[in-house]
């Protein structure tokens, strides 16, 4: 499963995205959290450098062979433990109710099935365990986004799809929603990808 292109076109433009506020993301998304993490397509591990000390271990999943390299290194100099695995989303290496939190970050856009990856998440986080969630959404009315997506652009962006209502799937999958923030990144300009979620989500009672 690799998109080699793209991959190191991402590598390439993150720090950039990085300093033009996507890090503020990256720690809002990350602060407080606590004990064993799982995060989901770990790219090239732009997150590791903002895990809090509370953090005991991470298992970063990652399945592109050339951001997985790239995430390894940057496991060597991030402030908790990290290990960097070969997996997708939808067949976590991970026992059930493992985990104290479940990370998604820009990656629930290019997941196969979010149904199935959502599940997955479910399936792996303690009774009171946490949902992290940065994504980029479905914007209204979409008509320009479901083009798109139908067109060329999860062939350029590594199976990226824009018209996505992520916030459906995680209710959907047997999780309460408790803090959600919606933004448009960049804030200015045209961009298909600008409608923005961050957030996190707690296991419903009884699912």
């Amino acid at each position: 499963m690799g998109h080699p292109l793209f991959a190191r076109i991402y590598t390439r433009m993150r720090p950039r995205l990085d300093e033009y506020g996507v890090r503020e993301h990256r720690q809002r998304l990350l602060a407080g959290l606590a004990g064993e993490v799982v995060e989901i397509g770990a790219g090239d591990g732009g997150n590791f450098a903002h895990y809090p000390p509370a953090v005991t271990q991470v298992l970063a999943v990652e399945p592109e062979p050339y951001l997985r390299s790239q995430a390894e290194h940057s496991a060597t100099s991030a402030p908790v433990p990290v290990q960097v695995v070969d997996g997708i989303a939808d067949r976590l290496p991970l026992a059930d109710s493992s985990v104290d939190a479940v990370v998604a970050s820009l990656v629930l856009c290019s997941v196969p099935d979010q149904a199935t990856a959502l599940a997955e998440a479910h399936r792996v986080l303690r009774p009171d365990g946490v949902l992290r969630f940065y994504e980029h959404v479905a914007g209204t009315p979409g008509r320009t986004q479901r083009l798109l997506d139908a067109t060329i652009y999860p062939a350029l962006s590594g199976g990226c799809h824009l018209h996505r209502d992520t916030t459906a799937a995680i209710t959907a999958a047997g999780f309460t929603i408790t803090e959600l923030d919606r933004f448009d990144f960049p804030a200015s300009g045209f961009n298909p990808a600008a409608p923005h979620i961050l957030g996190r989500a707690v296991r419903t009672a009884g699912a």
